[in-house]
């Protein structure tokens, strides 16, 4: 996959500067190379230690999305391959394969490698000592809400849209869910992981998933507004962000048209549906909901056509991961997430819905109902020793 960070420093009177990174893949919706997570973890760690650096923002390039999620086309690429040589495998004497490299092996290492390298840029901003400014323009979904509910300080347009429609191709809500669906409201997070729902920013804003809409249009004066804050004179820089915001909010509110709420009408009946303690019972309360609109039609026919599996998960991280810090969170996922690669359902789920786009993938199990529990312990199963974890030593200053 193609795509880069373009980074820049804008610089005030004072000398103080306001670091930009745009993510740049606009052909792929600006989804997350491994190469780009690597530069972007990389040079917020070199301006988190820049005295002259006062915050940061981050955006996407072009005018469709902040960010679409992760390079899981990559990831199938690794799967599939490692699935090829490993039938080639079985055709082998025991002595050839023997010494030939695990293709299962090689899969994962790369599964690890990048979920590894993403959830440790994701906690970073998540704890940055300095304000990040997500602008989260356009499309925000999946890998791109990883990095962007992280941040300090978070800004929607008109045209924003959220999503975590992992259940759509056999993952789960990573990039931190565990932590962030149980930071929403009690049920919502659950409907969201499970339906894979498209939330519009006027909903992001009753939910508290953002902090501020602003036209799309006043993009470049709210960079004009952090290069004039008076960076030198302040010993709260967060707090003078939050003031430019509010001030910019205010003053552009008659150019801002929102977004008819469309959550927000089903707020009560989605919590009743989803407070109950049986995954089998909250889908049948889901699809049982009165829907007057095909936002909720949709999310109903998603959650019926996404993998059991994923919904397992998704039902377990909010039922019974709600007590995690957000650092163990990331530790849970990394095992999850390298299962998932491990057990084919992600790989089939993104061959149907994005390399053949056939639509039709085969789970391996056909319905909530017959998912065997021990596939779901298993999942759930560390891949390694706490202190060998590849995150053991997570922190807000990498490494």
């Amino acid at each position: 996959m193609a795509g880069t960070v373009n980074f820049q420093l804008l610089a005030s009177k004072s000398g103080h500067l306001v670091g930009v990174a745009e993510l740049d893949n606009q052909a792929s919706l600006n989804a997350l190379s491994f190469e780009m997570i690597e530069l972007l973890y990389h040079q917020l760690l070199q301006w988190q230690h820049d005295d002259m650096v006062s915050c940061v923002v981050l955006c996407g390039a072009g005018d469709k999305a902040f960010c679409a999620g992760g390079d899981v086309r990559a990831m199938y690429h690794a799967m599939s391959e490692g699935a090829s040589q490993s039938d080639a495998q079985k055709h082998q004497s025991e002595d050839q394969a023997e010494h030939q490299d695990n293709p299962h092996t090689q899969a994962s290492e790369f599964l690890t490698r990048y979920f590894t390298l993403e959830y440790q840029c994701d906690y970073l901003i998540h704890t940055y000592s300095k304000p990040i400014i997500a602008w989260g323009d356009g499309i925000v979904m999946g890998g791109g809400i990883g990095l962007y509910v992280g941040a300090s300080h978070r800004v929607l347009t008109e045209r924003s849209k959220l999503a975590m429609p992992e259940i759509t191709i056999g993952l789960y809500p990573d990039v931190g869910g565990t932590w962030f669906l149980n930071q929403l409201p009690k049920g919502i997070g659950l409907f969201l992981g499970l339906t894979g729902a498209v939330i519009n920013a006027s909903d992001a804003l009753v939910l508290d998933i953002a902090e501020h809409i602003i036209p799309v249009d006043h993009k470049d004066q709210l960079l004009d507004e952090l290069i004039q804050l008076p960076w030198q004179a302040s010993d709260n820089p967060h707090l003078l962000v939050d003031q430019a915001l509010v001030n910019l909010s205010v003053a552009v509110q008659t150019d801002l048209v929102l977004p008819t709420k469309q959550l927000a009408p089903y707020f009560d009946q989605i919590q009743a549906a989803c407070m109950v303690d049986d995954l089998h019972l909250i889908s049948s309360n889901i699809h049982a909901l009165i829907a007057n609109d095909k936002w909720m039609e949709r999310a109903k026919a998603t959650m019926a056509a996404g993998s059991p599996i994923s919904a397992h998960i998704c039902f377990r991280q909010v039922t019974q991961y709600a007590h995690l810090d957000l650092a163990d969170c990331f530790r849970l996922e990394l095992s999850l997430s390298v299962r998932c690669g491990e057990l084919g359902e992600f790989q089939e789920g993104v061959r149907a819905r994005l390399i053949d786009k056939t639509g039709d993938p085969k789970w391996l199990f056909p319905t909530v109902e017959q998912v065997e529990v021990s596939v779901i312990d298993t999942l759930f199963t560390s891949l390694w020793p706490e202190e060998s974890h590849p995150l053991a030593g997570l922190t807000g200053n990498g490494f």
